[in-house]
């Protein structure tokens, strides 16, 4: 008898929970053909994976096949939902993640236009930061990532874009009424509040202001909030400020040509589908024709 995925699936689940019926309920079997896939396994590779009958303790061995058994079943599930993936992208099926600012800015043209070419095809859209889109990019849950994206295995690496930082304060903020030659050294008297783009500005007129700041917003729109409400002052890219309300100011600085760069990442050729196909197609003649973005 050879070890099967299921007899993996089974211990994963047992050893993860403690018990046989919270494994069960998760596996959606009953105990007791977890219990008999449970002891095929033992019985298969000769030793006990748990220090008792109740299951709630891992045997010294155990503890070691887990960790071996665990990173399998997640490989395994990985691969399923590529698979699904491909099945369904093959029928119609696209899946995008991209950072918000793109989702709001960028998407909407060319999903408009894609739409009206292809209008049997299913679209998921995510919207997340760059992080996260490289993770799902990378795991295969998805066909077309957009954000700040470094180069990833065999993942196809294409720049779309750029756009310049500026400052954002409230709209009567005292940076706000005299800004024509606003510089970094404007801002040090200042509440900063940082960012997760603040990691790609690496003028070192910055880097002091980024250290002295107290307070840190990963999300853009709890950041802008704070700044609607006058807690202090950040940096974004045109892009992601556009969403901002009138109350909002953005202010190009004087002394800073850093730009962000917005990237796109797709599935490489052996597993591209007609519809990413023609997806990277229209993204494509829209990037050369200058339809993606407005100038940033």
């Amino acid at each position: 008898m050879t070890i099967k995925i299921d007899m993996l699936k089974c211990f994963v689940a047992v050893a993860k929970d403690g018990s046989l019926s919270s494994a069960a309920d998760a596996l959606g079997r009953t105990p007791s053909a977890v219990s008999m896939m449970l002891k095929q396994f033992e019985d298969h590779i000769g030793v006990s994976l748990f220090e008792t009958a109740r299951k709630s303790k891992l045997s010294t061995i155990g503890a070691l096949i887990y960790e071996e058994a665990r990173q399998e079943v997640s490989h395994f599930e990985k691969t399923v939902s590529v698979i699904e993936g491909l099945s369904r992208s093959e029928f119609g099926f696209l899946r995008l993640v991209v950072t918000p600012s793109v989702a709001i800015n960028v998407l909407p043209s060319i999903i408009q236009e894609y739409v009206q070419r292809f209008p049997g095809i299913q679209l998921d859209l995510r919207d997340m930061d760059s992080a996260a889109i490289s993770h799902e990019m990378i795991n295969g849950r998805a066909d077309i990532g957009i954000g700040s994206l470094q180069p990833v295995g065999d993942l196809i690496h294409t720049d779309l874009f750029s756009d310049r930082f500026g400052v954002i304060c409230h709209k009567n903020h005292p940076l706000a009424q005299n800004w024509d030659q606003l510089t970094w050294r404007d801002l040090n008297d200042h509440v900063f509040i940082a960012n997760g783009l603040c990691h790609l500005i690496k003028d070192p007129d910055f880097l002091p202001i980024l250290e002295s700041s107290e307070l840190m917003v990963p999300s853009t729109a709890s950041l802008l909030g704070l700044v609607r409400a006058g807690v202090g002052i950040s940096v974004l890219p045109r892009l992601a400020a556009l969403g901002a309300k009138d109350d909002i100011a953005f202010l190009p600085l004087h002394d800073a040509t850093i730009r962000r760069p917005v990237q796109m990442l797709s599935q490489p050729q052996g597993r591209m589908t007609p519809a990413l196909r023609e997806f990277l197609t229209l993204v494509s003649k829209m990037k050369q024709s200058g339809a993606l973005v407005c100038e940033l």
